[in-house]
């Protein structure tokens, strides 16, 4: 079982716990409905609605399974303090393309569209720990690239 600790905002944890519950209490018995109405419609051994509410049922339970293990590892982390780029820390870069804004998150709640970054991605590693004003090189695939950290919120 893997017990690697999973870095979560207080918002993370809550909305991978309503998901969780959500799974549990609504999703669960929906897709056994699914299931036990499917075997009603006769022979499974031919039954396509049968065959896909398992694989439903297997796919939910999958997700069912990573949910408990990332909210049994759950380490909440504390808004980084400014001074360095931390886990929860909100920052600013300027790089070849202009500046961005990027929020570093643990790895459960990257959403690089959403300007969340984890803290795992060659970015997020590059940052972890600098400062305001450094300079930090990132390893792309085109070549390195180099950012400098404008602000820390």
């Amino acid at each position: 079982m893997n017990n690697k600790p999973v870095y979560l905002t207080a918002e993370g944890q809550a909305k991978l716990q309503a998901e969780l519950t959500e799974l549990i209490t609504v999703e669960r018995p929906r897709v056994a409905a699914r299931i036990h109405d499917a075997k009603l419609d006769g022979d499974i051994s031919e039954n396509a609605e049968y065959e896909d509410a398992k694989q439903e049922q297997s796919f939910l339970e999958g997700r069912i399974a990573t949910l408990e293990v990332q909210l049994r590892n759950a380490e909440v982390i504390e808004p980084a303090n400014g001074d360095r780029v931390g886990i929860g820390a909100k920052v600013v870069i300027k790089g070849p393309e202009g500046t961005e804004t990027f929020t570093v998150v643990g790895s459960a709640e990257a959403a690089p569209g959403d300007g969340r970054i984890s803290n795992e991605s060659p970015v997020g590693v590059a940052l972890m720990g600098h400062k305001k004003g450094d300079k930090v090189v990132v390893q792309a695939p085109a070549g390195p690239v180099t950012f400098t950290i404008v602000s820390i919120n």
